[in-house]
């Protein structure tokens, strides 16, 4: 007979998922409801009242899919972007590339705005495309690019596409409650993220908005969203306002349970809080990773807090110390994915896992797996940068 899965605890330092608080697990584990109960009706006007915070929006058209981050991605294009159109698309990463897939399948033309992996977005260069292209109804940028580590000017770029009449999709899957992500002050469009990253809550959902500019045009449509499943027209029945909801889908009732705490737990920390917390955990693990020798791939101002792409020493075997830290150490970090694969580990310090303790957990364990490897490094010293970075 099969047993029951009993997975380690491990401290989860990757791109995501992150560690998950107690208090979101034990959420997930209450008594489940049906999706059309008052109750649960009653919740979904909460969720959606706290992702409006943690997205500053005060957009009606704000909820979290029943799907992972790209779903929410695919929501937003098939929503906005119809055969035929333009569509200026950034790409400084993986998740630029996936956004232009997304382009293409809605039969739409792609034009690529390239910059080097490990660069912000290029304002200019964006700013030349719209010139050389004005018929582009849509601008599409990562603002924090979980494959590299780097964070792009998601409110230089969100005026520039307004300036040309053009809506402003923004892929924030990394960026929500860990750095200032600003929707409406911004003037963003239609933004996704995901709930594995900052917010550390169980993977499977993705939080969205869409400004009025966005619902217009997703109202004036000449023909339905090529995706059933995320067509805002027919899911903004379930999840509009009122006691009255029209069925169309069932919800993950648990996994919004989870979601809704750990909003909470953002609404008690504060967002400038918690981008302060990610902020200074990210100082004292850069210190330390520098007293071992090691370098980041992005310039100190364009690197996300909370996912830090470093440099793999020469000599290193990638994988192997990969596999050390997680087999010896119940410690998870990330391997470089495209242009950096085998070339940077991702490490990251997002939502619960963005704690001081770990910075120290992560700093010690990763000197002894290269010393193993041959790469002269001092854990004391380490410890001793982190320390003083936070006034220790």
């Amino acid at each position: 007979m099969t047993a029951s899965f009993h997975p380690p605890q491990r401290t989860l330092l990757g791109p995501g998922p992150s560690d998950v608080p107690a208090r979101v697990l034990g959420a997930l584990a209450r008594p489940t409801i049906g999706h059309l109960d008052p109750l649960f009706v009653d919740l979904m006007d909460d969720i959606k009242r706290l992702l409006q915070y943690a997205f500053q929006t005060e957009n009606a058209l704000t909820l979290p899919i029943s799907a992972p981050g790209s779903a929410g991605m695919e929501a937003c294009f098939v929503n906005l972007v119809a055969p035929g159109d333009t569509v200026i698309v950034c790409q400084n990463g993986v998740f630029g590339g996936r956004m232009r897939e997304n382009v293409e399948r809605c039969g739409a033309t792609a034009v690529m705005v390239e910059d080097a992996w490990g660069d912000p977005v290029s304002v200019d260069k964006v700013g030349e495309a719209f010139a050389a292209h004005p018929e582009a109804s849509v601008l599409a940028f990562v603002h924090a690019e979980t494959s590299t580590g780097a964070r792009s000017d998601a409110e230089a770029l969100c005026a520039l596409a307004r300036q040309h009449g053009a809506l402003a999709i923004v892929d924030a899957v990394t960026a929500l409650a860990g750095i200032p992500l600003a929707v409406d002050a911004w003037g963003a469009d239609a933004v996704y993220s995901g709930t594995q990253k900052c917010l550390s809550c169980v993977p499977g959902i993705s939080p969205v908005t869409f400004s009025e500019r966005a619902v217009e045009r997703i109202q004036a449509r000449e023909r339905p969203a090529q995706s059933w499943f995320l067509d805002m027209q027919l899911v903004m029945g379930y999840w509009g306002g009122g006691s009255k909801r029209a069925y169309h889908h069932t919800a993950p009732v648990n996994a919004l349970y989870a979601l809704h705490e750990s909003l909470v737990m953002l609404q008690e920390e504060g967002l400038e809080a918690a981008h302060a917390r990610h902020k200074r955990n990210h100082e004292a693990l850069v210190a330390g990773l520098e007293a071992l020798g090691l370098s980041l791939v992005v310039a100190p101002e364009w690197r996300l807090p909370q996912l830090n792409a470093v440099h793999i020493p020469e000599g290193v075997d990638d994988a192997a110390v990969r596999a050390a830290l997680l087999t010896d150490f119940d410690l998870e970090i990330g391997a470089g994915l495209g242009a950096l694969a085998g070339k940077a580990w991702r490490i990251g310090l997002m939502g619960h896992s963005s704690r001081e303790r770990n910075v120290y957990v992560l700093l010690t364990a990763l000197a002894a797996v290269l010393g193993q490897q041959g790469h002269s490094c001092d854990a004391g010293a380490a410890v001793a940068a982190a320390r003083a970075s936070y006034g220790a």
